[in-house]
């Protein structure tokens, strides 16, 4: 089934936290969350990279989901369709029957940051999924390396929490700065290391290549999750598969966004030369 028809799920925001001075968590839940994890497929579950493609209509244009985008295509123009934007679902509370997403919030840019820094209870999201394809290995004998900006922070929070407590390894986590920074739990042999940009006014990614580029080569066999700019996801793929010669199957990577890219044309973009990570 294409992407653009598969079937929506209509949450509605149960309430909203603030995590950080760049990052909002949105509980949603009602009617839809029993059907969302019926038509799941459970690995997409299981995975603490699972994500949702969003649907997000502009402000002002009295759009309310779900939404007929057939209808949509032949009556506005592509730019006041609903856009689709992909998220990590960070957690899956089946109690309280709500997922939890986490936004990156910088002031009115985009859709989804601005749309989540103003949500209210009873506000309704339309969404599609899940997906999701990674989880940390429970094999005692894998290095863990986890390596991600502001992106990917939501899933790398969900891979530390899901290891096992003998885990090792090391966590590289790029963000702004220090209010930014959040209390994760995870294994006491998983080094979690923030880098912060804002203190030097490097751009998004340099800080966390470098940091990959001074680890050690672990001896053991490792298990990678990287996430993030694409520019530096390329880079560090050069790294692990150049230098570091792990295996495709050992690497969780691909770029969550692109440094001067608007995310539509960061995804038109996947499908063409700049877009590819692996060689």
């Amino acid at each position: 089934m294409s992407s653009k028809n598969r079937p929506q799920s209509v949450f509605v925001v149960e309430r909203t936290e603030r995590l950080s001075p760049h990052m909002v968590r949105v509980h949603l839940g009602g009617p839809a969350f029993d059907d969302f994890v019926a038509g799941a497929d459970p690995a997409s579950l299981a995975a603490t990279d699972t994500y949702v493609k969003l649907l997000l209509a502009k402000p002002g244009l009295g759009l309310e989901p779900p939404y007929d985008l057939e209808a949509l295509r032949e009556t506005l123009p592509k730019q006041d369709r609903p856009a689709r934007r992909t998220y990590t679902v960070r957690a899956v509370d089946h109690v309280a029957r709500t997922i939890a997403i986490d936004f990156v919030v910088h002031g009115d840019d985009g859709l989804a940051g601005p749309w989540a820094a103003a949500a209210q209870p009873g506000d309704r999201l339309a969404l599609s999924g899940p997906g999701g394809g990674y989880a940390p290995s429970d094999d005692p004998d894998v290095t863990h390396v986890l390596l991600g900006d502001d992106s990917a922070l939501p899933a790398i929070g969900a891979a530390l929490e899901a290891m096992h407590a003998s885990a090792t390894g090391v966590a590289l986590v790029e963000v702004a700065g220090p209010g930014d920074e959040q209390d994760l739990r995870r294994p006491a042999g998983v080094d979690l290391r923030w880098l912060h940009r804002d203190a030097t006014g490097a751009e998004p990614g340099t800080l966390l290549l470098a940091a990959a580029q001074a680890l050690p080569r672990a001896s053991s066999p490792v298990q990678v999750f990287a996430h993030g700019e694409r520019a530096a996801m390329k880079a560090i793929r050069r790294l692990l598969q150049d230098e570091w010669q792990l295996e495709k199957r050992d690497l969780s990577l691909s770029a969550y966004w692109a440094l001067g890219r608007a995310e539509d044309r960061f995804q038109e973009e996947k499908r063409e030369p700049i877009g590819v990570i692996f060689a």
